[in-house]
């Protein structure tokens, strides 16, 4: 019976997730609500400032696009653990996060917007770290990153032991704390967090040459006719200039360019 109770439930949950995302064109074209699911925790991209509001890189960006479609926003603040599961499911319409489809299993899964940034990867360690000259350097080390993110999976990929972690905040903490040797993360977030907090403990370690295909918002598959009214909107904020506003109004340049 508990089984029987089990898959119907499961049965529900997925057929909820799916009217949700085929109602997404809908939305857009009835000028409704569209919800967005974001950390909250990863300035500068998705944070609360000092008024407590939520705000951000891609969080206004999202507001620029809402603004551009015509419709409302609502952000939904979520675990990045939990971010794609529950736009799977069908609990928002799109993720603003800085997201990059990476993996063949994300690229099955989910469609992706124009990118709206661009960024490398960055190695941080404690000033008093020297084993680490290169990536390749890493195996069998501490890397604190959330396990499903591309940082963490780059991680894995070179054999770093990953210290699970909800947000780059906590990473660095257990850096500093030498509970982990070091962690990967957005080169843009890294440079930001150097340049608000002067007297740190860390020092870059390595850092890519190549720059990410461009982190974009995301929406489940087979929205295709969604996916064309967002990037018609998108590309109309890249003509008015207003990523390139905000890119300088966040980072102090433009960071919308490959």
């Amino acid at each position: 019976m508990k089984k029987v109770l089990f898959l119907f439930l499961l049965v529900i949950g997925f057929f909820l997730g799916f009217l949700n995302a085929s109602g997404l064109y809908e939305k857009l074209i009835n000028k409704e609500t569209i919800s967005v699911g974001t950390e909250g925790i990863y300035p500068p991209f998705t944070y609360h400032n000092k008024e407590g509001k939520l705000t951000g890189y891609d969080v206004e960006v999202a507001r620029e696009l809402a603004k551009e479609l015509g419709v409302k926003i609502k952000f939904h603040e979520t675990s990045w653990d939990i971010m794609l599961t529950g736009l799977k499911s069908g609990r928002f319409d799109m993720v603003a996060n800085q997201v990059s489809l990476t993996t063949k299993k994300r690229q099955a899964t989910f469609d992706k917007s124009l990118p709206y940034s661009y960024s490398g990867t960055i190695m941080l360690v404690r000033k008093d770290e020297n084993r680490i000259k290169d990536i390749k350097d890493i195996k069998g080390l501490r890397a604190a990153n959330t396990l499903s993110s591309t940082y963490g999976e780059i991680a894995f990929k070179y054999d770093a032991e990953i210290v699970s972690v909800d947000s780059m905040v906590q990473a660095l903490l257990l850096v500093a704390q030498k509970r982990a040797d070091l962690t990967l993360n957005s080169s843009l977030a890294i440079l930001n967090y150097l340049n608000t907090h002067k007297n740190n403990p860390f020092k870059i370690a390595w850092e890519s040459k190549e720059k990410d295909g461009g982190a974009s918002f995301v929406i489940n598959k087979h929205q295709e006719k969604a996916l064309e009214l967002i990037n018609q909107a998108m590309q109309r904020l890249i003509d008015k200039g207003v990523l390139k506003r905000l890119g300088e109004q966040f980072f102090g340049k433009d960071v919308s360019q490959p």
